[in-house]
């Protein structure tokens, strides 16, 4: 049996249903099983890059019915390098929480669970090539990210969830409105086919199409004013499923405010509303992690501002600023779980989760401490680390365009972001110990998870030709729209 795309969805939908099952014969398969399917990802991701053929799509047909009437998944370089970067955090988030906080039976069988079908939602997201069935993949991230959120009891985790669900009702709504209008002008759900069929729409109903996913995709994506959602689901969710949330979930909607803007709609304008949306994101957010006292706030806002950035590089719209877009959503994905990671058991039996409260950890907990520093450095921008170099590339394709403004509002922000992450550092290495809090030591696996993420970021660093030629093919696919739509009208492989 070859390996496809489809495999993405189908065997953890299979394994979803049978868990329940196999928990009869051992309750541990419901921890062991969501990681061999995590597992199966890595697999798949490296066996179709290494398949991608010259013209740079798999296109795959569900049920023999060929695109733009049939169901089809997409990998690409840009489709495919999301999914493998999905497909690792989400093998990380497994490993990490396998034994991070001792639950029930029906607890962890709810938990792994809902990890999955995360997970397997964002991919879905990104592999999709109708965007109906990009609406049910997003569907199926907003449930399993609800039920997550409210996952401990003891919390403020239901009032964060019901907010998530009330605003997140919101975008879907005006999601499918917006696709329901687009189906009755084009007569099409392929988003290819759209491409071919949206300048047949009236300039007015078009941008009617356009506000409705802008606002829609841009909940999903952390986008000011529609992110009022995720400081609190950030701060009460597990740990995990933070980095999940800030390394998976997140890079799913700006994949399809991406793709719904560079592929389907001809309207260049555009790319200035996000450079726009993009700076209002950024300097909002990070100026409100500055007054942040609780840690998994500020990485919460830290995180929204990090997606202003993405906007703001994608809003440039050149080759080279697409490519420091990706890049930056790669080392947002690493760097910001391994955040999240550290974070969660520095504040394992913190109830406040503030910043005041890990004052000497250092020294009780050196090494997840010296990984929190290492992120926080990363995540600046500073070298020898990942993080500078997706930065440098972003000012240089400002540059490029003499946005010299913009430039210096990019450079002023990254000086907040530097004292509220050196504030933290300078509590954990710099402050007097505090005795009356009991540590938690990480498990071996969360040592694993750290040190992977901390070698990633250090050597990346060093040696970023080891990934800027797969983000460089992922930003001439995303640029490529006549490719896109010929591999997928003309070039199917039927299953």
């Amino acid at each position: 049996m070859s390996i496809t795309p489809v495999h993405y969805i189908a065997v953890p939908l299979l394994a979803a249903f049978l868990i329940p099952l196999l928990a009869k014969l051992h309750k541990e398969l419901v921890r062991i099983v969501p990681g061999l399917v995590f597992l199966y990802f890595l697999i798949i991701s490296v066996t179709l890059m290494q398949q991608l053929p010259e013209t740079g799509t798999i296109s795959e047909v569900i049920a023999g019915w060929s695109a733009p009437w049939g169901i089809n998944l997409v990998f690409s370089p840009f489709s495919g390098f999301l999914a493998s970067l999905m497909s690792f955090i989400g093998f990380l988030a497994w490993l990490y929480s396998y034994r991070f906080k001792k639950v029930d039976f029906a607890q962890s069988q709810k938990y792994f669970i809902l990890l999955m079908m995360l997970v397997t939602g964002s991919i879905g997201i990104v592999l999709t090539g109708d965007i109906f069935n990009l609406f049910v993949f997003l569907e199926i991230v907003a449930i399993s990210s609800y039920s997550l959120t409210s996952f401990y009891s003891g919390r403020d985790s239901a009032e964060a969830a019901f907010k998530q669900l009330l605003i997140g009702s919101f975008a879907s709504a005006f999601i499918l409105l917006g696709i329901l209008i687009l189906y009755t002008q084009t007569g099409t759900l392929n988003m290819a086919d759209l491409a071919t069929k949206v300048h047949l729409i009236a300039p007015s109903v078009k941008i009617s199409i356009l506000v409705l996913f802008l606002v829609g995709f841009g909940i999903e994506a952390e986008m000011f004013p529609l992110n009022g959602w995720a400081p609190d689901v950030y701060s009460q969710a597990p740990g995990p499923i933070g980095s999940v949330f800030a390394g998976v979930v997140v890079k799913a909607g700006i994949y399809a405010l991406i793709r719904v803007l560079y592929t389907i709609f001809d309207i260049p304008e555009i790319t200035h509303l996000l450079i726009i949306l993009g700076v209002i994101t950024m300097i909002i957010a990070e100026v409100a992690a500055l007054r942040q006292d609780n840690l998994k706030r500020m990485l919460a806002y830290s995180s929204i501002g990090q997606m202003g950035v993405v906007l703001i590089a994608f809003g440039i719209g050149t080759n080279t600023a697409i490519f420091a877009a990706l890049f930056l959503m790669f080392n947002h994905a690493i760097i910001k779980s391994m955040l999240f990671f550290s974070s969660s058991y520095l504040l394992y039996n913190s109830t406040t989760k503030a910043i005041t409260h890990l004052t000497g950890f250092a020294k009780k907990m050196p090494f997840v401490a010296f990984i929190f520093a290492l992120g926080a450095f990363a995540i600046v921008g500073l070298p020898p680390f990942s993080g500078f170099w997706s930065k440098l590339y972003l000012l240089m394709a400002a540059a490029d365009q003499k946005m010299l403004l913009l430039i210096g509002t990019i450079l002023v922000i990254s000086v907040v972001e530097i004292i509220y992450y050196f504030r933290v550092i300078g509590k954990l290495y710099y402050g007097k110990e505090e005795n009356n809090i009991e540590i938690q030591k990480p498990s071996i696996n969360g040592y694993i998870v750290m040190g992977i993420l901390g070698a990633i970021i250090i050597v990346v660093g060093v040696y970023p030709d080891l990934i800027t030629g797969i983000i460089h093919n992922a930003a001439d696919a995303l640029s490529d729209k006549s490719t896109y739509i010929q591999s997928v009208i003309t070039e199917n492989i039927v299953r």
